[in-house]
C-alpha cells in the first residue's frame, strides 16, 4: 500500500508558489502539478513567468513563498538530482569553452558517475543520447563548430544522457530550424515511450502537439488554464492574448481558469 501511494505521488508539485526577480514579483501563487508519465506544456506570453517557474523547480530561482515537492519529497530535502534532466533556455553548449560534443554530453552523466570514472554504461548512454538527436556522427567535433540547431540538439542529448525520470525543457524549439525540430520531436517521442515524465516550456505547440497530454497556461504569474492543450493556432495559441469567443458572455468577468475553454 505504501509503495502504491509513493508511485501515485506527483513528480512535480508546486503549491501557492511565489517568486521575484529583483524587486519584481514574477510568480503570484502558482499551483502546478505534473504526474508520472505525463507530458505537460507550460504556455504563456513572454514575461508570463514560464521560465521562472521551471527555474524554480530545478532550484535556480528561490521561491519566496509556497511549497515545492519533487517525487514526493520537499525541495529542501531533495538530493536525487540524477533523476532529472534539464535543458535551459537559449544557451550555448560550451559557453565559449573549447569542448567536443562528446565532452559536453558526457557532463550529463556526472550525477550518475562515481568518482568521475567513465564506465561503459556512461559511454553507451552518451552515444545513445546523441543517436536520438541525430548527432552521433559529430561526437569528436568541437561544439564551437556547430550551428544553433545543432547546439540545441547537443544540449538535449546532455539531458537525455542522464536517462532521466523527469525531463524539463525550456523553449527547446526556440531558434531551431524545422529539420532540427522534427529530430527533437522524434527524440522526445522516444523518451515518452519509455515512460519519461516531461515538462516543456513552449511558445507554441508546433511539432510537439501530438505528444502533449495537458497544457498549463500562465499569465502575469498566475495559472489561467490547466487542461487540454488549446486547439487554436497563431495568435490564439498564445494564451496571453485576450479575446472574446462568440460563445462567451462579454459581460462576464475573466476567471483564473478556463481562459481557453
Amino acid at each position: 500500500m505504501e509503495q502504491t501511494e509513493r508511485t501515485e505521488q506527483p513528480v512535480i508539485s508546486l503549491r501557492g508558489a511565489t517568486a521575484s526577480l529583483g524587486a519584481r514579483p514574477v510568480l503570484r501563487g502558482v499551483d502546478l502539478e505534473v504526474r508520472r508519465g505525463e507530458v505537460v506544456a507550460l504556455l504563456g506570453a513572454n514575461g508570463s513567468g514560464k521560465s521562472t517557474a521551471v527555474r524554480a523547480i530545478v532550484g535556480q530561482v528561490p521561491l519566496t513563498g509556497g511549497e515545492l515537492e519533487l517525487f514526493g519529497t520537499p525541495k529542501r530535502r531533495f538530493r536525487d538530482w540524477a533523476r532529472i534532466g534539464y535543458v535551459p533556455q537559449r544557451t550555448t553548449a560550451a559557453a565559449g569553452v573549447p569542448a567536443t560534443v562528446r565532452e559536453v554530453v558526457s557532463a550529463g552523466r556526472l550525477a550518475r558517475t562515481k568518482l568521475g570514472f567513465s564506465r561503459r554504461a556512461d559511454r553507451d548512454a552518451v552515444v545513445k543520447a546523441l543517436e536520438l538527436v541525430g548527432m552521433a556522427d559529430r561526437l569528436k567535433d568541437s561544439v564551437n563548430a556547430l550551428s544553433g540547431g545543432q547546439h540545441q540538439r547537443v544540449l538535449i542529448a546532455r539531458a537525455l544522457a542522464v536517462e532521466p525520470e523527469l525531463l524539463i525543457m525550456d523553449e527547446p524549439m526556440a531558434g531551431v530550424d524545422l529539420a532540427s525540430q522534427e529530430v527533437l520531436a522524434n527524440a522526445l517521442r522516444e523518451e515518452v515511450a519509455r515512460g519519461t515524465t516531461v515538462l516543456l516550456v513552449l511558445h507554441e505547440l508546433g511539432p510537439l502537439e501530438p505528444l502533449i497530454d495537458r497544457a498549463i497556461v500562465l499569465r502575469d504569474g498566475c495559472v489561467v488554464h490547466d487542461g487540454p492543450p488549446p486547439e487554436a493556432v497563431g495568435q490564439h495559441a498564445l494564451p496571453g492574448h485576450d479575446h472574446v469567443h462568440p460563445h462567451a458572455d462579454p459581460a462576464a468577468e475573466p476567471t483564473r481558469t478556463g481562459l481557453l475553454s
